[in-house]
């Protein structure tokens, strides 16, 4: 070959020089130099910190390789409270719980507005027919609606629930208000709601099998579709209620004299009389005559039997085959008779 050889093509293996191409990596060592001397001279910022920088190399240093999960989290606190046993933790545990349990019955028993307690009665023989009622009572008493046809208390002494029309002393009776059940060999027969000693919303009568037998709303005693007239053009002096059902005569019918005391309470079924009937003095709410109809209103209604007869001051004079002291009575001066 004949010419000028080309540098860039070939090296000969006597020339240790390096082709152009490669001559800036011999130039690196000079660049960073240059670098280095330029970062001396430049401008060294002061700071205010009074912690000091910290070089990387420092926290490196201070990570210990030996230290394990296990050893930090068993390390020891710098806290002062004690630490609680097992034991103590379930007490602690069970304390909070009954606290809770505690407000939240102090928060079930209010109803309508009306501070109430609890109370149990049982009657019967132990077994498949002993009848348990539960209920709740006013804890501030107070006497029921004056114009109520029934009132119901219960009698702590006697251990029972009753009905009656006139006024009760109450620091020896609870006057009825909220849930109320009755359960016979731990079925559950009946439930309703007391309203200040009368019957108020929905009640329920049930079988032992749960089959609805009847259900009856009520409005603070009286029937929801109970027919109700007034001596008064303000319905303010109630003078009759008759109760009605589903267009049927059925419940406690009542009647009033003008001056707001009793005069007649009974009771419908089937649209006739059954059972007492009490005819008032017309003061102080005192029984006069009791009269007794039929049990049951799907028999034919019979003629009502004078049960029983008080004087005014409420003395009884006469009981059905037991008692006769009328004729005396009336011969008594200081006994006038009131109708």
């Amino acid at each position: 070959m004949t010419g000028t050889i080309n540098p860039y093509l070939y090296v000969s293996h006597f020339d240790t020089r390096l082709p152009y191409p490669m001559r800036p990596i011999r130039l690196l060592p000079a660049f960073l130099g240059l670098i280095f001397l330029l970062g001396a001279c430049a401008k060294k910022t002061v700071s205010f910190n009074s912690r000091p920088d910290v070089p990387a190399t420092s926290l490196l240093a201070s990570t210990d390789s030996l230290a394990s999960t296990r050893d930090t989290t068993n390390a020891p606190s710098l806290s002062t409270a004690k630490k609680l046993t097992k034991e103590e933790e379930r007490k602690a545990a069970e304390k909070q719980k009954e606290s809770q349990r505690k407000s939240a019955k102090k928060k079930k028993n209010i109803f309508l507005g009306e501070r109430i307690k609890k109370g149990y009665s049982k009657s019967g023989a132990k077994g498949r027919n002993q009848i348990i009622e539960v209920f709740y009572y006013l804890k501030v008493p107070k006497q029921p609606n004056t114009y109520a046809p029934t009132k119901w208390y219960f009698n702590p002494a006697k251990k029972r629930i009753y009905k009656d029309g006139a006024e009760q002393d109450l620091t020896k009776v609870k006057v009825l208000h909220g849930p109320y059940k009755k359960m016979q060999g731990g079925k559950v027969v009946e439930t309703g709601f007391y309203n200040v000693g009368t019957r108020h919303l929905r009640w329920e009568r049930l079988t032992k099998e749960n089959i609805l037998v009847s259900k009856v709303h009520y409005e603070q005693g009286y029937p929801r579709d109970a027919n109700i007239s007034y001596y008064d053009g303000g319905r303010t002096m109630i003078k009759e209620v008759i109760p009605y059902i589903d267009g049927k005569l059925e419940g406690e019918y009542v009647s009033f004299k003008p001056n707001g005391q009793l005069d007649w309470t009974g009771q419908f079924e089937n649209g006739r009389k059954v059972g007492n009937w009490t005819k008032y003095w017309g003061f102080r709410n005192r029984r006069h005559y009791e009269y007794e109809y039929g049990e049951s209103g799907y028999e034919p209604e019979t003629e009502p039997v004078l049960m029983k007869e008080y004087n005014r001051n409420g003395v009884l004079i006469y009981e059905k085959d037991k008692l006769d002291k009328r004729e005396a009575d009336a011969k008594n001066p200081s006994l006038p008779r009131r109708n």
